[in-house]
């Protein structure tokens, strides 16, 4: 998927906007944040460098439109996979499968909203903790629900929880669409590492 095609900032208006959004996660996640330039950012977009003071005040504010854009698709599509009255196997096989796909499927505006966090300002980056911290309870949130139901074996559930969510999110930082896996297929792939994490099938004792 390019970033045009990228749905995640279907939502932003008026178009020039979404047109500078799409242009800084180009040119972040090529350049990095602080390589990029705004007359870089405006180029990208087909428009002058003081057409985008219109939109937003700062660089920095448009890679916070961005990262809060992504933090906030990851909590939706794991609280949506991990919804149901389903085993807890089968809410952690939906959520990483999905995880992983978006990271995937999304790759360059992944790399930008999980990989250039330290550019934003204290009160940005506090904004995004909250939002990231949620995503890492739902996964945890699974896990402990398994765990209790002896479904997993899982014994350190933060660091389980942090090393599968680091597991999922690295996918954005080499992920090619020529790539042996489509993003469908990694997902499937993810999910089986995951139960293993977790203790589930013949390796944890459990069926």
């Amino acid at each position: 998927m390019t970033v045009e095609s990228d749905e995640s900032f279907g939502d932003v208006t008026p178009d020039a906007a979404r047109r500078l959004l799409l242009g800084a996660v180009e040119a972040f996640a090529e350049r990095g944040f602080h390589a990029t330039t705004t007359r870089d950012i405006a180029g990208r977009a087909g428009m002058s460098p003081a057409a985008l003071y219109i939109h937003y005040k700062t660089k920095e504010e448009l890679l916070h439109h961005i990262s809060r854009v992504g933090h906030e698709s990851s909590v939706r599509i794991l609280e949506e996979a991990t919804a149901g009255d389903r085993t807890a196997a089968e809410r952690l096989t939906s959520a990483v499968r999905a995880f992983v796909r978006w990271h995937a499927e999304h790759h360059t505006t992944a790399r930008v909203v999980q990989y250039e966090l330290a550019a934003l300002s204290e009160p940005h980056l506090a904004e995004i903790v909250v939002l990231r911290r949620r995503s890492e309870e739902i996964l945890r949130e699974v896990l402990r629900d398994g765990t209790e139901a002896g479904e997993f074996a899982v014994t350190d559930l933060r660091g389980t929880t942090l090393a599968m969510m680091s597991l999922c999110i690295d996918v954005a930082r080499w992920f090619s669409p020529d790539g042996r896996r489509t993003p469908d297929e990694l997902g499937v792939f993810y999910a089986e590492l995951a139960l293993r994490m977790a203790g589930h099938g013949p390796a944890g004792g459990h069926q």
